[in-house]
């Protein structure tokens, strides 16, 4: 079908089919044809810079001939003046890397509506969820001055997603249906198409997502460091002077899409970065070549750079509070909310309060697929993890963590969600200590030590190791209360925070009993979009890590799944997967949702957090209100911060 109001692309004209199964000798033609800084030298091309201001064509040249017009009146917002840069922090140096979610330029992303619409496409075709028509915009170019064309989605497909070299697992799982891979074909300059024989109705999604996976890349750039179209042997002497293994190497460091970390890699979002790590302050200029632009004709984005300077993750608010952040969000809590009202007079900036779309603030992960076998007995016992819940006193952790503010519940979809129904939330979920320990009892652990501590059947006293990433007090804070109520029950707690990485790495080996970490990240979905997080196919969920190894490498690594009601999570998620009928798709999503809550494969308790959004009183066009979440908003991306601007004072705007 053609999305409504966006046109029809043209019928595939002639010479339609990939152009990359050239043998080696046409390719070497072609590259003579390519422009000339596509045949600098390596090392010219390891010290490239980007072009001067000086260099620029006008204005009127740098932009697509259709370029996106974005209708600020439309959204209540103002038409903005260019100019200034803005300020944030960020808690370590590589976080620099989600400006690619804060400013949320995808090929196809959705906007403050969630509904998808084209974005870097001029326009996108889909034929029932198999077959997906690319049109580009004519004209569009890279942050460099080259075209972005056709040829940049070919040679993301054919030399970076298939290389085995570049890319060893092969391309990414939302490409593949069935376990095949799409036909991928140039249509012409400005349409690429991608067939699968089945729905892939993700495909899109995927594409939308908050962490963008870049199926295009820079082909003039990155043609130079391939072993496809340069002499290898080359290559891997410039690599081993950077002390890389090889010429893949060499690519996959120059290739830093998402990572940031190569200022000279041409980019298509509003702005680029300038400089590497190490590094206290990281400069990111607007991209001169940007597609969008107002109603008034100015180019965006209105800002002409964005700072982020690297400060202790536990001094941003304090930091903010001084006026050290022209615009902050990630890092902050509700916790903070009052230290930023204390400087908003003095420092000329206000806190914004977003409600977030998270399924739970605190959730615990009972881990099915744990290596000791007492604890997975344990944890696999749905009336175990049905007394944990009912163990909690929700009431007193809303009040201690929310200020009261909160919903109580399952870790489930919030309201603002037209998939959320009350059952969800309250099923199994009400504090009642006497029905909890009949649960237990019931299970066999009715042996207590003179502590009070059950015991289990193999002697050890019933003492949960919950382990946590440690980064956020809330869960911390909010365990500390969990361990009071457990105890009356029988149970003990202990909590063990360690580094992200380290407690992944331990979920992912099963040494994990329990983990509390936030909840579902997708908790505002509509039934157009993918309900992985709630089946057991990713290793990253830690309920079940072993169960999505297990998916996610089709049997290599893991185990499979062996619980009939944690199987059916995974049928109805290939239910979903290979349709394109949104009724069908609206009732996976309700049964899944139905089954998370009856079976408590994660144990909720509040949700409905509020974020701090910090911004200068002169940045316009910040909300005031709007919902807060990694999926599907992209925190602040689907916002557009390309739009925010400085109002009349020119000392804030230009430090």
């Amino acid at each position: 079908m053609t999305m409504p109001g966006w046109g029809r692309a043209g019928a595939p004209g002639a010479g339609a089919g990939s152009p990359g199964r050239r043998p080696a000798a046409a390719w070497r033609r072609a590259a003579a044809r390519w422009p000339a800084v596509a045949r600098l030298p390596l090392a010219a091309l390891l010290l490239a810079g980007p072009l001067a201001a000086a260099e620029l064509p006008p204005a009127s040249e740098r932009l697509p001939r259709e370029p996106l017009v974005v209708d600020l009146a439309a959204q209540g917002r103002q038409v903005g003046r260019p100019g200034g840069e803005i300020a944030t922090l960020v808690g370590r140096a590589r976080d620099i890397r989600y400006i690619s979610t804060y400013s949320y330029t995808r090929l196809v992303g959705y906007d403050a509506q969630l509904t998808l619409r084209p974005d870097l496409l001029a326009r996108f075709e889909s034929e029932g969820d198999k077959v997906f028509t690319f049109t580009l915009r004519e004209g569009h170019r890279w942050s460099d001055g080259q075209p972005f064309t056709a040829e940049d989605f070919r040679y993301w497909w054919e030399d970076v997603a298939t290389n085995k070299d570049l890319s060893p697992a092969g391309p990414p799982e939302f490409m593949m249906v069935d376990g095949r891979l799409p036909r991928f074909e140039v249509l012409d300059p400005a349409r690429v198409r991608f067939t699968w024989d089945a729905p892939n109705p993700r495909f899109l999604p995927e594409l939308a997502s908050p962490r963008d996976p870049f199926i295009y890349r820079p082909a003039h750039y990155l043609k130079r460091v391939h072993a496809r179209y340069a002499a290898k042997a080359d290559l891997d002497a410039a690599a081993k002077q950077q002390k890389l293994k090889g010429w893949a190497a060499l690519h996959n460091r120059l290739d830093a899409m998402f990572e940031q970390s190569n200022p000279d890699l041409p980019t298509l979002q509003p702005w680029r970065v300038t400089n590497i790590a190490p590094a206290t302050r990281f400069v990111f200029v607007r991209n001169p070549y940007y597609h969008r632009v107002d109603a008034q004709g100015q180019q965006l984005p209105y800002v002409d750079r964005v700072h982020m300077d690297v400060a202790a993750s536990g001094l941003l608010a304090a930091k903010a509070n001084a006026g050290e952040a022209d615009l902050l969000f990630r890092g902050l809590n509700m916790e903070d909310i009052p230290i930023l009202r204390e400087g908003e007079r003095a420092k000329g900036y206000r806190t914004h309060l977003w409600p977030t779309a998270r399924g739970s603030e605190l959730a615990l992960y009972p881990n099915l697929t744990a290596t000791d076998p007492a604890w997975r007995k344990l944890n696999r016992d749905v009336r175990f993890r049905r007394a944990l819940s009912l163990a909690i006193d929700r009431r007193t952790l809303n009040n201690a963590l929310l200020f009261g503010l909160g919903t109580e519940g399952n870790d489930t979809v919030v309201e603002g969600s037209p998939l959320y129904r009350p059952e969800y939330r309250t099923l199994h979920a009400a504090y009642d200590p006497a029905e909890a320990s009949r649960l237990l009892d019931a299970i066999g652990l009715d042996q207590r030590n003179g502590a009070g501590i059950r015991l289990m059947p193999d002697g050890r006293e019933l003492e949960i190791v919950v382990e946590t990433d440690g980064e956020s007090s809330m869960l911390t804070d909010g365990l500390t209360l969990v361990a009071e109520f457990w105890r009356e029950v029988g149970v003990k707690l202990f909590v063990k925070p360690q580094d992200r990485t380290v407690l992944r790495n331990r979920a992912y080996a099963g040494a994990t009993v329990m983990v509390a970490a936030q909840g579902l990240d997708l908790a505002m979905p509509t039934a157009e979009m993918p309900p992985d997080e709630l089946a057991p196919v990713h290793q990253d969920t830690y309920a079940w890590p072993k169960w999505g190894q297990y998916v996610e490498t089709k049997g290599r690594e893991g185990e499979p799944c062996d619980v009939p009601e944690a199987r059916a999570l995974i049928d109805l998620n290939g239910q979903w997967m290979a349709t394109g009928d949104a009724e069908v798709q609206a009732r996976v999503w309700a049964e899944m949702l139905k089954n998370r809550a009856e079976n408590q494969w994660v144990i909720g308790t509040v949700s409905g957090a509020l974020q701090p959004v910090v911004a200068r009183n002169r940045l316009l066009n910040v909300p005031d209100r709007a919902t807060y979440s990694w999926k599907p908003t992209a925190l602040i991306g689907v916002y557009r911060m390309d739009e925010f601007f400085w109002g009349s004072n020119p000392k804030e705007a230009a430090r």
